[in-house]
């Protein structure tokens, strides 16, 4: 992987994290209002974002890994 598609894939890591977060937290707000349960489906709707975006991320980064770890030169 050349350095400019691992500076983009590194950009878009944190584009992706506030996105995973931020549609958790607005669906759990959805929800909470449509079936009046307050902070329930808030904080639900936040771990469930939390744990896509660590996951999305694992993802993300887990080539980068293996090709440092192969002994590949940029």
């Amino acid at each position: 992987m050349n350095k400019r598609a691992a500076a983009l894939r590194l950009t878009g890591i944190g584009f992706y994290i506030v996105a995973c977060i931020l549609v958790g937290t607005f669906a759990g707000l959805w929800l909470d209002g449509k079936l009046d349960k307050k902070p329930l489906f808030i904080l639900l709707g936040l771990v469930l974002g939390l744990g896509a975006a660590g996951f999305g991320v694992y993802q993300m980064i887990r080539p980068l890994m293996t090709d440092k770890q192969d002994g590949k030169k940029e």
